[in-house]
């Protein structure tokens, strides 16, 4: 099996895009996590799409000049999510726990998927994918929130399909107005 590229490992992949078949093979795969996450199936989620060598990061942003040369992100600095299976478990079992009153009642979710791309990574199994995302998410009778941003992944072909082996979240809001981060992205 291929070695995992590093979670701050960028992607210069343009040059390799995916078939047709693998470009509808990502899409199937992020339309169905769309799903299973709109409707709280989070351990179904989990089960279906997520690998166990999974890294789930999602970095705070700073506002830097553009010659700094950390950039907009760094690793090790702020991050919203830096999960491996582990972590991600425990919050999806939280979920289900009673003392979970940030979700009773239950949010209502919808995760928007567009701009997907699909490139070959040259390491055998792996695939690279970009895609633009909005989460949209209402509770109770006034409170809803949107977040939206961009996801750079790397999936892993498994007997199952593909499944979620690397993911960086960046969102485009420099501050989340947001009570909670009671989701998945």
């Amino acid at each position: 099996m291929s070695a995992l590229p590093a979670i701050t490992e960028p992607f210069a992949l343009e040059d390799r895009p995916a078939g047709a078949d693998v470009q509808a093979e990502v899409e199937r795969f992020y339309y169905r996590e769309a799903r299973l996450l709109d409707a709280e199936r989070y351990q179904d989620w989990l089960d279906h799409c997520v690998d166990r060598d999974i890294h789930y990061w999602m970095p705070d942003m700073d506002t830097r000049r553009r010659d700094d040369p950390r950039g907009t992100y760094a690793h090790g600095e702020a991050a919203y999510f830096d999960d491996s299976y582990a972590e991600l478990s425990t919050r999806v079992k939280r979920f289900a726990q009673p003392s979970a009153w940030a979700d009773n009642p239950a949010t209502r979710h919808l995760h928007l998927i567009s701009n997907v791309e699909a490139y070959e990574t040259g390491r055998s199994g792996l695939v690279a994918a970009f895609c633009a995302w909005m989460n949209v998410r209402n509770r109770n009778e006034t409170d809803q929130d949107v977040l939206h941003g961009r996801r750079e992944d790397v999936l892993r072909r498994s007997d199952s399909g593909l499944k979620l082996v690397r993911r960086r979240v960046f969102t485009v809001q420099n501050v989340l107005l947001t009570k909670n981060l009671n989701t998945f992205l």
